[in-house]
């Protein structure tokens, strides 16, 4: 047994290593899968005879009582900055002072979390956080659960490394729409996305959220002579280290690759707020020394900061699909990233009081994830009211108190008839990612509801083309054409059906998997918890949801209103015909797409039977270039693969 738990663990971890970081799966899911329930099932019976490098460490279900402090044995410094030119300048002239010769390794600087990581024998003992410098915390546990990280490594050395754990553009944009879909607040950003989840206690959760590592620094005594050589030793070991570094002779060159990064920033899979500079030879690092906090032989260029100053002139609460009230900031309109801002958003009660914001407060205002405008801080120099933000009590919709549930940041309005909630989820149900009405978006909604022509989804399916041209702004033709998109969206499978009813915690990609296993939305409905959770990527929170949902008497009413009206509750699925346009082959996106969402061009893609992938590799067969397009596509010139613009996929 103890041999077979033996081979499982390096067969998996070489299956792994070839899907995540060569995109290149030598298995089926199922293959793997079964491997891994035997390994789970062997390692139960035999908890002595556990790995350290077993990916049964990679997943979750570890509840922690929190995190103890760590004293590093090697402290981390923290970098001087530079906002100009000329910081920069000054930084290369102390450097030439001692050493004229010097040139310089430049390296990207990761908007994530620092992280220090200590390998015994090759074995991963002990993952901790920057903290003071001096002592930080052990999140061992949690940083485990980073696929990238190395469990063990191919020698069994003893050594310290250092590095940035970060959470990718992707990974940020995909977390957020789930907790927005739960009626959870968004994180603001991805650096407080991976802080936030590498203080989970729950290891599950972090093991689901998709972050990622770059390390950079050998912390321990090093036999390289250069940091670059630091970084292709960090390779061979097997950690990720980050390949858009640059050695430069001189302060132009550094500020011109500074230039260079700057015009790409946008484009790269992951937040950067700047360039490293540091002295490459290491004997020199070490004669220049340190000062009491930064090292002498390094500086951070920080790029300009897209913050504004603005004064809040009042708050709208708002409430949502699932009775979340959000507060959002009337403010005097500032130019930021390029456009004028005059709301920001507040994001919760909790983040309020914790800013101690007030209205007449002059604020910094930034955009989270440099597209939603939110405030930052409260200029207090520039406060002049005394009064603290007053707090609604009751629903600025239907007046229904609200709660505060301890768990929860967000006020909530708990009242199934609240108007504002009924309308969003009409909205929501009509949206392109749900049932696709096109034309019935929000303030036809608020039309309609106002109209007293709708009260729940099924009555968007009483509606004939004569009670739409009631409306305001409708005429004949337009009216005919809203009902036509209307009766169009009754022949939709049924995952986006489920995905339209707004259920909590259900989200287009859970909808999806259960429509495969139930097939319809009657067999759903009568389903137990147990056999919904089961289901690979569900669990019980998403199980619970749906069986309180469907055992409600409006619900039932609901669905046989639906069903009555002819919408479609069977799942049709997509499968690909053999003799489809691009059948077979594996297709990848890049850039942005200007004529559709990525989302569409994805499902387009797939119906011609492509297989769409997120990296490029030997096995990319094309790639579909938008506008601003970065790594991705000079990997695929580099590789000789086809490439294809937007038009080519309308016209196809």
């Amino acid at each position: 047994m103890k041999t077979r738990m033996n081979e499982l663990v390096e067969l998996l971890n070489q299956y792994a290593d070839a899907y995540y970081h060569m995109d290149a799966p030598q298995v089926s899911d199922a293959t793997y899968d079964k491997l891994y329930r035997e390994l789970v099932t062997l390692e139960t019976a035999h908890p002595e005879w556990v790995l350290a490098n077993s990916p049964t460490h990679r997943v979750g279900g570890k509840i922690l009582d929190g995190f103890e402090k760590y004293r590093h044995e090697y402290p981390l410094f923290s970098l001087q900055d530079a906002f100009s030119r000329q910081e920069l300048e000054a930084f290369d002239q102390r450097v030439r002072k001692e050493f004229p010769k010097a040139s310089y390794i430049c390296e990207l600087k990761i908007d994530g979390l620092s992280i220090s990581l200590t390998y015994q024998a090759g074995t991963l003992v002990v993952g901790a956080t920057r903290g003071d410098g001096n002592i930080g915390e052990n999140i061992t546990e949690n940083l485990k659960r980073v696929s990238d990280i190395p469990l063990t490594l191919p020698v069994p050395v003893d050594i310290t490394v250092r590095g940035e754990c970060y959470m990718p553009k992707a990974s940020f944009e995909r977390v957020n729409t789930l907790r927005q879909e739960a009626g959870e607040a968004e994180f603001a950003n991805p650096r407080n996305a991976a802080a936030g989840t590498l203080r989970q206690l729950d290891t599950g959760v972090v093991a689901k959220r998709g972050l990622a590592s770059f390390l950079y620094q050998e912390a321990s005594p090093t036999e390289a002579n250069t940091q670059s050589a630091v970084l292709e030793k960090l390779d061979n070991l097997g950690f990720v280290t980050n390949h858009d570094y640059h050695l430069a002779d001189s302060i132009d060159d550094v500020w011109s690759f500074i230039e260079r990064m700057a015009e790409r920033r946008d484009s790269l899979p992951y937040e950067i707020d700047g360039i490293v500079i540091k002295v490459n030879d290491l004997a020199v690092q070490e004669e220049m020394g340190f000062t009491v906090k930064a090292p002498r032989w390094a500086i951070a260029y920080k790029f300009p900061a897209e913050e504004k100053e603005a004064q809040i002139l009042s708050v709208d609460w708002t409430v949502g699909r699932t009775g979340v009230v959000t507060p959002t900031a009337n403010l005097t309109p500032v130019q930021l990233a390029g456009t004028t801002v005059s709301r920001a958003t507040l994001h919760n009660v909790d983040y309020i009081a914790e800013k101690d914001i007030r209205i007449g407060d002059t604020v910094i205002v930034y955009k989270a994830g440099d597209i939603i405008p939110a405030v930052l801080s409260v200029v207090e120099k520039k406060r002049t009211t005394q009064e603290a933000m007053s707090i609604p009590e009751l629903c600025p919709s239907c007046g229904s108190h609200l709660q505060h549930y301890e768990d929860e940041v967000a006020l909530r309005c708990i009242n199934p008839l609240c108007p504002s909630q009924l309308m969003n989820r009409l909205e929501h149900f009509a949206s392109r990612d749900a049932m696709n009405i096109a034309g019935l978006g929000g303030s036809i909604v608020e039309k309609l509801f106002s109209a007293d022509l709708v009260h729940d989804v099924a009555d968007i399916y009483k509606l004939t083309p004569t009670a739409i041209q009631t409306l305001e702004g409708f005429k004949e033709k337009s009216a005919e054409k809203l009902y036509q998109a209307i009766q169009a969206s009754k022949e939709n499978s049924a995952e986006r059906l489920l995905f339209g009813l707004g259920i909590r915690h259900v989200g287009s990609k859970a909808s999806k998997i259960l429509m495969e296993a139930f097939k319809d939305l009657e067999s759903l409905a009568v389903a137990d918890q147990e056999a919904i959770a089961s289901l690979e990527g569900l669990g019980q929170v998403i199980a619970k949801s749906l069986t309180s949902y469907f055992a409600s008497r409006g619900t039932k009413t609901l669905l046989a209103e639906l069903k009555e009206a002819g919408v479609n509750l069977t799942y049709l699925g997509q499968v690909a015909r053999d003799d489809a346009a691009l059948s077979g082959l594996t297709v990848v996106l890049t850039g942005k797409l200007e004529r559709m969402k990525r989302s569409e061009a994805k499902a387009k893609l797939e119906s011609l039977g492509a297989n769409v992938a997120g990296s490029v590799s030997k096995k990319t067969d094309l790639v579909v270039v938008g506008a601003d397009a970065g790594s991705k596509l000079t990997k695929a010139q580099e590789l000789g693969i086809e490439i294809k613009d937007e038009a080519w996929l309308e016209n196809l």
